[in-house]
């Protein structure tokens, strides 16, 4: 009898502090909305504008990631990842928060075209950004117009959210509606839209990242694009998985169901990311360098010398940073058994590789910022001070929308098939 009461204290007690978290995680975020909203009055729109894009992509490919990791997981079947797979279902809960979030982006180029996407406006003068003409007489526009305008923008973008948001909420309605009644055909039901989901996931994340962010320089060309950002959406969700199974496994709520057969296979699968994210990357700047087509060396040419005088900018080392930082540290970091199964280790790897692929979307995103003459604006500089409010706000309610679904469902899908194998799984 005392056991019972003991457990359910320690369970109303967990609840208290999930919505507690919520709470504060929500007051974090209006927090940081509404202080890069100020940066309006000390930077101007476009460079707020740039910010908030900035912290859509980072967070959004959180999202998506999970949703993949999700797919992942039901189209293959897997036992391991049972547990902790709730725990992404809860993550892809934020959706439709991001939908909502983006909604500014687009009143934004409403209000001023050329805010962000430099194509919305045919009259916009090329030689503010170092080139010649109007966008609406520039022929590598006129060839790509049918793809780069305002109403395909719009259009797909909110095709792909709602497309996320539905398959998010079958995956959801399946496997919480499973714990109650353990009927096997949410996990078919599962495997189905998984099937349907990741071919319609891939198409919608290779557009929208071109859209939103390779668009930003509509001049360059690139096959590899959607395919690093699939890379950085997987390695963040996954470190993003890390710190929330650390954060419960520290209070608690996993202990006795996480192993270190677990910790080792997540491991494993963040250390085959790294690998994959550095060889399309390679890939990418080998293809470009080895061709030397100036309409595609110019995207890495201002990331590393200034345009106007010749001179080494800050982007070059910003490079450096992600090329060591992105690779060489989680390959090291990662490539040991014990690592792989040390829980310290695992959450300072996984705030690394979080942190580095913030760094990257930055890289990606700010250098089509220009000057007077045309130089990349540079990444030290107080419009960054809106870039890191507008990621603690949007994150703030991406957090929030997690810590609100937490209590809805069990921690984890305890009459799910694979559950009895997941939870005695070894590597």
């Amino acid at each position: 009898m005392a056991s019972s009461t003991t457990a359910h204290s320690s369970v109303a007690s967990a609840a208290t502090s999930t919505n507690s978290g919520a709470r504060k995680a929500l007051l974090i975020g209006i927090g940081g909305i509404l202080l890069t909203i100020v940066g309006i009055y000390f930077s101007g729109a476009s460079k707020v504008a740039y910010s908030w894009l900035t912290a859509m992509t980072f967070w959004t490919g959180m999202a998506i990631g999970m949703l993949l990791l999700i797919m992942i997981h039901h189209i293959f079947d897997a036992n391991w990842s049972t547990v902790i797979r709730r725990q992404f279902e809860h993550g892809t809960s934020a959706f439709i928060w991001l939908a909502l979030l983006f909604v500014p982006l687009v009143v934004a180029s409403v209000i001023d075209p050329s805010v962000l996407w430099k194509y919305f406006d045919k009259s916009f003068d090329l030689a503010m950004v170092g080139g010649h003409g109007t966008v609406g007489d520039d022929v590598l526009y006129t060839k790509k117009a049918a793809f780069l305008n305002f109403g395909f923008f719009v259009g797909f973008t909110a095709v792909s959210f709602l497309g996320w948001i539905f398959l998010a909420s079958r995956f959801r309605r399946n496997s919480f509606t499973q714990d109650t009644d353990g009927d096997l055909k949410w996990t078919r039901s599962s495997r189905v839209w998984s099937a349907a989901g990741l071919p319609f996931v891939a198409v919608t994340l290779s557009l929208v990242v071109i859209l939103w962010v390779k668009a930003l320089d509509y001049h360059w060309f690139s096959t590899m694009y959607g395919v690093w950002y699939f890379a950085e959406c997987v390695r963040g969700a996954l470190a993003i998985g890390i710190l929330i199974m650390c954060w419960l496994t520290t209070r608690g709520d996993y202990q006795g169901v996480l192993t270190k057969n677990h910790w080792y296979s997540i491991g494993m699968l963040s250390f085959a990311f790294t690998v994959f994210w550095a060889y399309v990357t390679f890939s990418q700047y080998f293809l470009i360098w080895n061709a030397n087509i100036p309409e595609e060396t110019f995207w890495y040419n201002i990331r590393e010398i200034q345009a106007s005088t010749g001179e080494t900018n800050q982007w070059k080392w910003v490079g450096m940073l992600i090329l060591f930082g992105h690779f060489f540290v989680p390959f090291f970091g990662l490539i040991s058994y014990p690592a792989k199964v040390s829980l310290k280790w695992m959450r300072f790897m996984a705030i690394w590789i979080s942190v580095i692929v913030l760094i990257d979307i930055i890289y990606n995103v700010w250098p089509a910022k220009k000057d007077a003459l045309g130089d990349p604006l540079p990444f030290l500089a107080m419009h960054q001070l809106w870039t890191l409010t507008a990621v603690i706000g949007v994150g703030g309610i991406c957090v929030w929308a997690y810590l609100k679904s937490f209590p809805t469902a069990k921690l984890i899908p305890i009459r799910d098939p694979r559950i009895g194998e997941s939870l005695t799984y070894h590597e």
